[in-house]
């Protein structure tokens, strides 16, 4: 049977003992009906994983005791940035989740001038948390011991101005001429990808991201959703230059 996986967010160490975060601890109990001397597996989000036993379990929490630390990393390669137009909120919460299990190393959201969601500075800040955790139950689904940052929105503008370095940028558009596969094989580590949200990059924010070094890239003759390019493009890389 498979052993369940928790992070939490305190460095951890062999020998201490501790109690589960109140969403993991609740996760434990309810959902997988965890019991006194069963094995779990703890991460903290900075590298490798370490072998757990709960040891006590009441209606308020749930204790548990860290064994050894296992030196076990599941990263992807490539290093891929996402820079995530947002789009409403089951679609972008299941870009984040997808992205995550696929091996994204950061996404970055970006607010776009045809963004059907529309976030202030408050609901930025509360949205960025609640992908963030998103990640983090993406992370012990799939077996990530180090956790992708969902950084602030940004605008496109503001993402052309903070990537002028990185080693490949590539725009995800369904009418480029070069295709994903012929470029594949040459992005080495450091690739920031572009995707837009539901309708897609304004005239000026394509423009902005073509004069920025961003490099059109298609996926095929289909136009995808937005929910699905950034995921298909990612598996692709996996399979072409990277876990694959």
């Amino acid at each position: 049977m498979r052993v369940a996986r928790f992070f939490v967010d305190p460095p951890l160490e062999t020998g201490a003992r501790l109690a589960l975060p109140e969403r993991a601890a609740h996760h434990a109990a309810r959902v997988l009906r965890l019991r006194v001397g069963d094995p779990l597996t703890l991460f903290d989000g900075r590298g490798g994983e370490y072998a757990a036993t709960l040891v006590e379990r009441t209606r308020e929490e749930i204790s548990v005791e860290v064994g050894a630390w296992h030196e076990v990393e599941r990263e992807a390669p490539l290093g891929i940035v996402l820079a995530q137009g947002i789009s409403s909120a089951e679609r972008m919460d299941l870009t984040v989740q997808k992205a995550v299990e696929l091996g994204v190393a950061a996404i970055q959201p970006l607010d776009c001038e045809k963004s059907v969601v529309r976030l202030d500075a408050r609901r930025a800040e509360s949205r960025r948390a609640h992908w963030q955790r998103v990640v983090v139950a993406a992370c012990e689904q799939c077996g990530r011991n180090r956790l992708p940052e969902v950084r602030p929105p940004l605008r496109v503008s503001a993402l052309c101005e903070s990537t002028p370095a990185a080693p490949a940028k590539w725009l995800l558009a369904p009418e480029a001429p070069t295709r994903l596969r012929d470029v594949a094989h040459a992005i080495g580590k450091g690739l920031v990808m572009a995707a837009g949200p539901e309708a897609g990059f304004s005239a000026a924010e394509t423009r902005a991201l073509l004069d920025a070094g961003y490099m059109p890239v298609r996926l095929g003759p289909r136009i995808l959703r937005t929910e699905t390019a950034a995921l298909a493009a990612l598996a692709a890389l996996n399979a072409i230059a990277g876990d694959g």
